[in-house]
C-alpha cells in the first residue's frame, strides 16, 4: 500500500479524482486555493476558474446535470455567494461535492486563519427546508477518505453533500495510506434523456405545481427521507470514553486535535458527520453530568447539541484563528468548578 506526506488541500484533489471528479469549477480563495491548483495539473478532468464563486456552485450544477461528477472548493465569503444555488440543487436533487475550508470571519475577515463559523451555515444558509449531509474530519487522512464518502453521498442522496475543512487542516502536512476507497457510480441519467423537472419550483413528477399545499408537503417530506436514509450510511465520530471524569467534552474539525491531549480528564465526543447530527450523541451524553462544546465560534454547533439533548450545554468559544491549550485549560477549570 502507497504512503505518501500530503498536505490536506492536495489531499482532498487526490481522492476527488479517485472517486471519479470529471468537472471542477472554483475561483482562488486562501485557505482552499490549493485544490484548485492541484486538480489544474489533472489530465483526467475538464477544470475551469471562474470569475466568482456565484459562477462557480453554478457552472457544476451543469455539468452534474449533463452527467459530470462535480465539485468546488471555497472558504467563508465563497460559500455565502453559493448559497441560493445550494438550495436549487437540494430542490432538483442534483449530486454535487462542495469543499469549504473555513477561515476567520465575518466578511474577509482574517484569510490566512482557521476558524470553524460556518457551521450553522452549512445547514441553513439556503433559504427554505433542506436537510444536507455535512462531513468535517480532522486529519489529512480523514481528509482524503471522507472526500469519497462525499462524493458517495452526493451520488446515494442526490443532493449537494458538504466537506468542511478548516485553514489549519486544509494546510496540514501529514503522511497518508493512498487506499481505493469504494467508489458510487452515477445513475442519475443526464439533461436531456430522462423525464424530470430541472427548475427550482416545487413540482410533482416532471410538472411545476405551485399553488398546491399537499404537493408541497409531499416533496419536502421526500427531500427529508432519502437525506436521512443516504446518511445513516455514515454515522461517523469519534469516542473516547473518560469512566473518572463527569464532563463530556464535545469538539470538532482543528480543535479536536487540540482536545486529544485533554483525554485523561475529560471524555472526548467528536463528531465526524456534523449534519444530520449522529443520534448516538444522545445515548453518549447521560453517561456525564456536564456537556462542553468547545469550537471555533461563539456557539454554533453548541446550540444545535443543546436543542437536540434538552439539557444545558456549555460553551468554550475559541475564536480568532488561534488554538491555546493555556486558554483551554483556564476555560475547562472554571467548568469543574461550576463557576
Amino acid at each position: 500500500m502507497t504512503k505518501r506526506l500530503l498536505q490536506g488541500n492536495q489531499a482532498i484533489a487526490l481522492a476527488a479524482v479517485k472517486a471519479g471528479l470529471n468537472f471542477f469549477a472554483g475561483y482562488p480563495i486562501t485557505p482552499a486555493s490549493e485544490i484548485l491548483h492541484e486538480l489544474v495539473n489533472q489530465e483526467t478532468i475538464k477544470v475551469l476558474q471562474m470569475e466568482d464563486e456565484i459562477a462557480s456552485i453554478n457552472a457544476i450544477l451543469g455539468a452534474s446535470l449533463a452527467g459530470a461528477k462535480s465539485m468546488t472548493a471555497t472558504s467563508g465569503p465563497g460559500f455565502s455567494l453559493m448559497q441560493e444555488s445550494i438550495g436549487h440543487a437540494h430542490m432538483m436533487e442534483v449530486p454535487l461535492v462542495i469543499v469549504n475550508v473555513q477561515r476567520v470571519g465575518p466578511s474577509t475577515g482574517m484569510p490566512t486563519f482557521p476558524a470553524q463559523g460556518d457551521i450553522l451555515q452549512c445547514k441553513y444558509g439556503s433559504h427554505g427546508d433542506y436537510f444536507p449531509i455535512v462531513f468535517y474530519p480532522n486529519s489529512v487522512a480523514e481528509l482524503y477518505e471522507f472526500t469519497f464518502n462525499a462524493f458517495n453521498a452526493a451520488e446515494e442522496s442526490l443532493s449537494p453533500v458538504i466537506l468542511l475543512s478548516d485553514g489549519y487542516v486544509g494546510h496540514l502536512y501529514e503522511t497518508i495510506e493512498e487506499v481505493d476507497y469504494p467508489i458510487s457510480e452515477r445513475t442519475l441519467a443526464p439533461l436531456g434523456t430522462s423525464n424530470r423537472h430541472f427548475t427550482g419550483l416545487t413540482h410533482e413528477d416532471s410538472m411545476p405545481v405551485t399553488s398546491d399545499p399537499e404537493v408541497h408537503r409531499k416533496l419536502i417530506k421526500h427531500l427529508e427521507a432519502k437525506q436521512k436514509k443516504v446518511s445513516r450510511k455514515y454515522n461517523n465520530y469519534e469516542y473516547i470514553e473518560n469512566k473518572s471524569s463527569d464532563i463530556l467534552l464535545i469538539t470538532y474539525g482543528a480543535l479536536s486535535r487540540a482536545a486529544y491531549d485533554l483525554k485523561e480528564d475529560f471524555a472526548i465526543y467528536r463528531p465526524v458527520r456534523m449534519f444530520p447530527i449522529v443520534e448516538k450523541i444522545k445515548e453518549i451524553a447521560k453517561k456525564y453530568k456536564e456537556i462542553v462544546v468547545m469550537e471555533m465560534n461563539a456557539g454554533q454547533y453548541a446550540n444545535e447539541v443543546e436543542r437536540l439533548l434538552h439539557r444545558e450545554v456549555k460553551l468554550i468559544s475559541i475564536m480568532g484563528g488561534k488554538i491555546d491549550l493555556n486558554e483551554i485549560w483556564t476555560k475547562l477549570r472554571r467548568i469543574k468548578k461550576g463557576k
